[in-house]
């Protein structure tokens, strides 16, 4: 799947692609190992020491999850021939997904993208399957449960669910046949939350009758739900934004501080006359930065007359700033990842405006009426 997940750490790259495991991957990587070492290795190879099963266990465990890593490495590759960046694979709770910085050309890239994820993981089923009839014992079922998890692996992610996948392989089908990116994209996703729903109910019921696997359907039910719910709304966000840049939103007249003002000037002159959530500063008319009030929330008020902008104000970075002939949605997505509320347009030191993320917002519902 594409996509990003918050709270994981980097542990290695492969292709110079980052791998990242988040914290939901240890949670499954033990009941996995608990389950294989408990349940499936002492009934298919009785009377070996436990101490072999839970080792049996953490590998098939970890085999699994590189199967994963493979699995999203080989929508990575392709995606690579298409020219599109990849920013990391991340191994979570429900299996892997690998975050694109941006989508693909045409549908064709889509399909291809989409399908190289399944097929690996059937190439894999055939190898672990293969590898099973040339051992014994407890290799054998630990790679009879490769080949059998990596089979299920390729099939479900088939289903039609967007973002799995087959709803991938739907989209690609529906872009190419009403030849709208944002329209496919849409429909893909409802298809996907209806999807998404059957889980979660098909989940309850099996609670209910005493099926095993309720619980767990429910959960990626949830998740899937989730997921195509956020595919749809940036979709939707998207072409609201198609053909929109930066210059076209961003706000021109701006109000600037000096850095010799006093905090207590600029509080009381600027912050509560103006209601802003932060202004730039400016020294003989070259951008140093930015003040908020998130710098001054940490002065003692007893300070504010003796405490001037320029000591505490936020000096500027360069991912902070952006062109006035970018696309407005790539800045939004600037923000979200550097976790601002604004982005600069500079011309040299000299600064032309400012794009927010109100300002986007306060766009796309006028637009959208």
């Amino acid at each position: 799947m594409n996509g990003s997940l918050q709270g994981a750490w980097k542990i290695g790259t492969v292709m110079g692609i980052p791998i990242r495991v988040h914290f939901t991957w240890f949670i499954v990587f033990g009941l996995i190992t608990w389950s294989l070492s408990t349940l499936y290795f002492p009934k298919a190879a009785p009377d070996l020491p436990v101490t072999s099963y839970w080792i049996k266990g953490a590998l098939a465990a970890l085999l699994l999850f590189a199967s994963v890593a493979f699995h999203e490495l080989a929508h990575c590759v392709v995606a690579k021939r298409y020219k599109i960046s990849i920013g990391s694979i991340t191994l979570f709770i429900f299996g892997g997904v690998s975050r694109m910085k941006n989508e693909p050309p045409h549908p064709r890239a889509e399909l291809n993208i989409a399908i190289a994820g399944p097929l690996s993981s059937f190439f894999l089923y055939a190898l672990f399957y293969f590898i099973s009839m040339g051992v014994l014992g407890s290799m054998k079922a630990l790679f009879i449960y490769l080949a059998q998890i990596n089979l299920i692996l390729g099939i479900f992610n088939l289903i039609p669910g967007f973002p799995l996948d087959g709803g991938r392989v739907l989209r690609a089908i529906l872009w190419s046949k009403n030849k709208n990116f944002f329209s496919a994209t849409q429909k893909a996703a409802g298809v996907g939350r209806k999807i998404a729903l059957f889980f979660v109910f098909f989940g309850l019921f099996s609670l209910f009758t005493g099926v095993p696997g309720g619980l767990w359907l429910m959960l990626i039910g949830w998740f899937l739900f989730t997921a195509a719910q956020a595919s749809y709304q940036q979709s939707t966000l998207q072409e609201s934004l198609f053909g929109v840049k930066v210059k076209d939103i961003m706000a021109r007249d701006l109000i600037t501080v000096s850095p010799s003002l006093s905090l207590d000037e600029i509080v009381n002159s600027y912050f509560l006359r103006y209601g802003y959530g932060g202004f730039p500063v400016v020294d003989d008319g070259k951008y140093l930065g930015i003040i908020t009030l998130k710098e001054i929330k940490g002065i003692p008020k007893n300070a504010f007359e003796d405490t001037m902008v320029g000591e505490v104000y936020l000096k500027h970075k360069k991912q902070w700033e952006i062109s006035a002939e970018e696309e407005a949605i790539k800045a939004l997505e600037s923000m979200l990842r550097e976790d601002t509320g604004r982005l600069v347009v500079k011309k040299g030191e000299f600064i032309q405006g400012l794009i927010t993320r109100n300002g986007i917002a306060r766009y796309v519902q006028i637009a959208g009426k």
